[in-house]
């Protein structure tokens, strides 16, 4: 049986590095919320973390989740993108940096791309080392999730139904608005695209 490391708080774990997608979520904080003149009191309750969590991610001293930067996001009224890219980049087209990083080498997540469509699309490039699992919260109503595996099997977890075990060059298309996990539950990396619509 395989033992998971499970983080859905974390976006990236503890380093001696300090991880560029923590500067640009700092700088790319700070610059927003000021350019909104938002103090950081007001910015954190509207978002919903308490103001010590956005004084450390305007350090870029905390690690920080993925649904927590999607509510700092729609706090500030703009697109996920907007945080995580380098704030020189203004194409959405192609971003292409580290959101996550799991606890075992090889296992991360990057945000390739995000368009908007009725509201936007975000295009992830997933890795997953073996026994690494990732699991998220469930997003607001109406979000979908694609997944599609390019080498590996994947295996997905839905609160709504049965693990379903997903081969290379197989997806599956589904409502994120639960409770949702990626797991790698095979002896090699699994690596796969994961497209959010919202």
């Amino acid at each position: 049986m395989i033992a998971y490391n499970v983080y859905m708080s974390n976006i990236l774990h503890k380093s001696d590095q300090r991880p560029s997608v923590l500067v640009h979520v700092a700088g790319n904080v700070r610059r927003l919320r000021q350019a909104a003149g938002l103090s950081q009191q007001v910015l954190a309750e509207s978002a919903g973390v308490s103001r010590r969590m956005l004084v450390n991610i305007e350090k870029g001293d905390v690690n920080v989740s993925l649904n927590t930067l999607d509510r700092i996001a729609e706090a500030l009224g703009v697109l996920f993108h907007a945080l995580v890219q380098p704030p020189e980049s203004r194409d959405s087209g192609r971003i292409d940096e580290i959101a996550w990083l799991g606890s075992m080498p090889g296992s991360q997540a990057r945000l390739l791309a995000s368009k908007a469509a009725a509201t936007e699309v975000e295009l992830w490039a997933w890795s997953l080392a073996p026994g690494e699992r990732y699991d998220s919260a469930a997003n607001p109503a109406g979000w979908q999730e694609m997944v599609v595996v390019t080498a590996g099997v994947l295996t997905l977890y839905l609160d709504s139904e049965p693990a379903r075990c997903i081969d290379a060059k197989d997806f599956h298309v589904f409502a994120s608005d639960q409770e949702h996990g990626y797991a790698n539950e095979a002896d090699t990396a699994v690596t796969f695209i994961r497209n959010v619509i919202y």
